[in-house]
């Protein structure tokens, strides 16, 4: 029996223990203190909130899901995603804040500095930042002025601009409208400078324009625009569109995104291409062809696979070989699990697994009993399993006690592999 003692302690902790039903309270309660929140301090409350919500969430002993039970649910995850959509929130009803006009004129200042603008272009350009000072003078009452319409006094008159409004020392609050309104002229020149006309993409975007490739633009767009298109494209599945940007922009940052692009587009149709750029040694293009399981090109790529003096080019020509699966690849490949450079090895023993060859299965196990590195063992059993036929899985069976963890687990999963085929 109890002394009468024990009782308020007992109260006092099951008072202070955190559930899930009082964390699920509480983030109810942020969330419509999140609603109600009209001003900066109220949103710096309510992410206080959030942290000490957050806080009691990590400490919380809360029920994990049976691992049998697929489809049980996850209280943890649950809370904690119901806390990231309420942060998110939380940001996205912040500001706006000068410091983000500020940002954005200071944008505008390196466009028009970094751009080689055409004689139309140059005219446009000292419109777009006249109307910005206007409306900055209009807005906050100043007298900023643009002396000029060379480059350094669109430049000075932006700065002075960004002066004026730090100078005005504006609230996020008390002066909510007047930085909404200082936003959407910042908008607005952003906006006029995108449209203004530049020298080194001048034929190249009326080109583009008559052929519809910037029709996938919608109203908001990521810079450069073409970038944009070229996303849109892809998620459309247009793999014309995208081989036409990269045929059309010399910069190496769109032929990265498209080549990007086509590679998870995995489309045939783009093989010309990628070819033509791969007889160059082009590590994306050789990349895109291995994901095409362009069997084609397999006669370029093996030129090289002996290109020791570029192991990354190496590196990505045996991933692509392996991928693409054709047998005449097998020897060349073999013939490298003995280079030099045990950095590349692995990917010469991996490019077997993947191809699947069984005439691999002899030199895999050679390396996988012979080579000093066991990264690169680890790989040639990898490799074996791959292969998955008796005798290459026997071979990396042998290895269960190896002084190599990641051996000894290739060899396990092996050994399991085995057992199944034995039993089936």
């Amino acid at each position: 029996m109890s002394d009468g003692d024990d009782a308020p302690e007992d109260s006092g902790a099951a008072e202070d223990e955190i559930s899930a039903e009082s964390l699920e309270e509480r983030l109810s309660a942020a969330e419509a203190d999140l609603e109600a929140a009209e001003t900066e301090d109220d949103l710096d409350d309510v992410e206080a909130e959030l942290d000490d919500i957050e806080s009691d969430l990590e400490a919380a002993d809360l029920p994990e899901p049976d691992e049998d039970e697929d489809d049980e649910e996850n209280v943890r995850e649950e809370l904690e995603g119901t806390l990231s959509d309420l942060r998110e929130e939380l940001e996205a009803q912040r500001g706006p804040y000068a410091a983000d006009v500020v940002e954005m004129v200071e944008e505008a200042e390196t466009k028009i500095s970094d751009t080689r603008w055409t004689e139309r272009g140059e005219t446009e350009i000292v419109t777009a930042v006249e109307s910005f000072v206007d409306s900055v003078n209009n807005i906050l009452d100043t007298s900023v002025s643009v002396d000029g319409t060379d480059e350094s006094a669109l430049t000075a008159a932006l700065d002075d601009a960004v002066a004026a409004i730090e100078a005005a020392d504006l609230d996020a609050d008390d002066d909510a409208e007047t930085i909404a309104t200082l936003v959407e002229a910042a908008d607005d020149l952003e906006s006029d400078l995108d449209d203004a006309q530049e020298w080194d993409d001048l034929e190249t975007r009326e080109q583009l324009q008559v052929q519809g490739f910037y029709d996938v633009l919608g109203h908001y767009k990521d810079y450069p625009p073409e970038w944009s298109a070229v996303k849109g494209w892809e998620q459309e599945g247009n793999v014309e569109m995208v081989l036409l940007a990269l045929e059309s922009f010399q910069s190496d940052f769109m032929e990265e995104n498209c080549l990007e692009s086509i590679i998870r587009m995995n489309d045939q149709a783009a093989f010309d291409a990628m070819h033509q750029r791969a007889q160059k040694r082009n590590k994306p293009a050789i990349k895109a062809l291995g994901k095409m399981r362009a069997t084609d090109a397999v006669e370029t790529l093996v030129e090289y696979v002996d290109a020791d003096k570029d192991p990354q080019l190496q590196k990505v020509t045996f991933k692509a070989l392996g991928e693409i699966g054709d047998e005449r690849a097998t020897q060349p490949l073999a013939n490298k699990l003995v280079m030099e450079n045990e950095n590349v090895r692995p990917y010469a023993a991996r490019a077997l697994g993947l191809l699947g060859d069984t005439r691999a299965v002899d030199p895999l196990t050679d390396v996988l009993a012979d080579d000093e590195n066991d990264t690169v063992r680890a790989s040639a059993a990898w490799a074996l399993r791959q292969i998955g036929t008796e005798k290459a899985l026997e071979a990396a069976a042998e290895y269960g006690d190896d002084r190599s963890y990641l051996v000894q687990s290739e060899s396990e999963k092996a050994s399991d592999a085995l057992s199944v085929q034995q039993t089936a």
